[in-house]
């Protein structure tokens, strides 16, 4: 990777059927972070989906940062973080957090869900995305299940 960054996407994934109930409390209580499988900088994503009985299933890590989702801009010891808005799914924003400034040693989480229709039958789905980024590496697993140093919460009300 060109910058020295540890990444773990969390992912959650839901339709109607989880908005209420047992189902939403089981949903709402996810989690948002998760112990790292190692210290080295790579990129890291988490998928929890109703149709998985939300249970974490971990994707194969990567050595790249997707350009499409995430921006990042390191200049004079400071990472400049901002994650794109890539989705074409309600609710659009039109007005985006700056990015966030991070030194070394430091982290940002960063949230955003959408909804969208299914083509096949017209139901809806629901996604929250959860970014937890560490700038300059890390030494402890489980740095993400922490406070983190910069929270950028843009997650909306969904109908």
């Amino acid at each position: 990777m060109d910058v020295d960054v540890v990444v773990q996407w969390v992912r959650t994934e839901w339709t109607k059927a989880s908005r209420g109930g047992v189902s939403a409390g089981l949903r709402n209580s996810l989690p948002v972070a998760f112990a790292l499988p190692h210290t080295k900088a790579a990129v890291h994503e988490v998928f929890q989906r109703e149709w998985g009985d939300f249970e974490p299933v971990w994707s194969e890590e990567s050595y790249s940062i997707d350009r499409m989702r995430l921006s990042l801009r390191e200049e004079d010891g400071i990472l400049a973080v901002q994650l794109q808005d890539v989705m074409l799914a309600a609710p659009r924003r039109w007005a985006r957090p700056s990015p966030v400034r991070l030194q070394r040693g430091e982290w940002v989480r960063w949230q955003l869900n959408h909804r969208w229709v299914r083509p096949r039958d017209g139901g809806w789905n629901y996604e929250m995305t959860t970014l937890n980024l560490a700038y300059g590496g890390v030494a402890d697993l489980k740095v993400f299940l922490g406070k983190p140093t910069r929270l950028v919460d843009e997650r909306a009300r969904l109908r």
